[in-house]
């Protein structure tokens, strides 16, 4: 669930934003009508863990071989005469 409070009442009641938000909720701060910040919940650190290691294993996958400066050189004036 996401609430929209204004600046006013976020600073008023940040201690009781935060226990909403602790309990999954969003908050959405506006000035105005115009939404400016977002209030949510951050992950456990074990899922961002997982994550990095999911990445790290997938990019050994996408691994290119070895470019000699003399070749990048070459790609860089082909076209040039």
């Amino acid at each position: 669930m996401t609430i929209t409070v204004k600046i006013g009442e976020a600073k008023t009641h940040l201690s009781r934003l935060l226990s909403r938000v602790e309990t999954g909720e969003d908050v959405i701060i506006q000035r105005g009508h115009e939404p400016i910040a977002k209030l949510s919940r951050i992950r456990r650190a074990k899922n961002v863990e997982k994550a990095i290691a999911e990445i790290r294993a997938g990019r050994d996958q996408f691994k290119l071989a070895p470019i000699s400066a003399d070749e990048i050189v070459a790609w860089k004036n082909e076209g040039r005469r």
